[in-house]
């Protein structure tokens, strides 16, 4: 009796974590087809790409609407939820299936790639800084010793210090928890410049208290390829995303789309960034490719 009962213990054991894996593996869209909702990810406060406007929390943004049309073609029936991430904690939320479809700015580079899987390229950022308008600086080689503001979780804070090694020079980071704290310190005399991708920057800027306080300057540290992510080992999912965004692309919407957010005036106080599409995006959006950060230094 104990031999059949432990069998029967075994076997039970057996279904279950066959359940388990089952269930891991699920394909994105059958999760969202069950659950007749989608969760994606957003960000507070990197406007243009994704941010939150008024009391009420409206998630707003390039990248936030491009989840939203990609969706509308994959899943048009599915209800859309919207969960506030952070550069820190994007991979592992996307990573473990809490969020579906990751919209925040978030670079494809090759160790990102072990841990989810990326869209193509739907945006190529540049990374260089910010600093008030009366700054002599325009090359972070004058900023030795000088402290310079760049936000926790961003590849920014890499390339910073690979810029400081390579030049032999000491650039002091501190680091904000998002990047309107880390705007703060350069607003309130604390940092000398602000490093992040051009369009986070002048997104920043635009939102400030003073637009006009402020220019972006220097050097390009790198350029990167921003795109959407998503669970790895899931090519369904991710041939389902691919083809509707190509398919904007071609059409001639997320250049549209691109204009409304970069060019255009846009909330909260109506301002344009006036960042016309760089001729890298151009490219990509007549001959799109997912290739990684790592496509671009080489």
């Amino acid at each position: 009796m104990h031999c059949l009962s432990a069998r029967l213990t075994l076997a039970c054991a057996v279904v279950l974590s066959a359940f388990s894996a089952q269930a891991q593996t699920a394909s994105t869209l059958e999760k969202i087809q069950q659950q007749g909702k989608v969760v994606i990810g957003v960000r507070e406060s990197s406007a243009p790409m994704a941010y939150a406007l008024g009391s009420n929390h409206t998630f707003v943004g390039y990248h936030v609407e491009l989840c939203e049309k990609v969706l509308a073609q994959v899943a048009p029936k599915a209800k859309i939820e919207y969960m506030a991430m952070t550069a820190q904690n994007t991979l592992p939320l996307v990573q473990n299936g809490t969020v579906d479809l990751g919209c925040g700015p978030t670079t494809n580079n090759q160790s990102r790639q072990k841990q989810v899987a990326f869209s193509v390229t739907t945006y190529v950022s540049e990374v260089r800084m910010a600093v008030r308008a009366d700054s002599p600086v325009t090359s972070l080689k004058e900023l030795h010793g000088k402290t310079v503001a760049a936000s926790a979780g961003t590849t920014a804070v890499q390339l910073l210090r690979k810029f400081a090694r390579d030049n032999s020079i000491e650039l002091p980071t501190q680091l904000g928890k998002d990047h309107y704290e880390s705007f703060m310190m350069l607003e309130a005399g604390r940092a000398e410049a602000f490093v992040l991708d051009d369009n986070l920057l002048a997104g920043v800027i635009a939102n400030s208290k003073d637009p006009k306080g402020y220019k972006i300057v220097g050097e390009v540290l790198g350029a990167e390829p921003i795109a959407l992510l998503f669970r790895k080992d899931d090519p369904s999912f991710k041939k389902a995303v691919d083809d509707a965004l190509i398919s904007m692309m071609k059409s001639g919407e997320v250049a549209k789309i691109y204009d409304k957010w970069f060019v255009q005036p846009i909330p909260p106080k109506n301002t344009s960034l006036n960042l016309p599409m760089g001729e890298t995006l151009k490219e990509l959006l007549q001959t799109p490719n997912d290739k990684p950060l790592e496509a671009y230094t080489s």
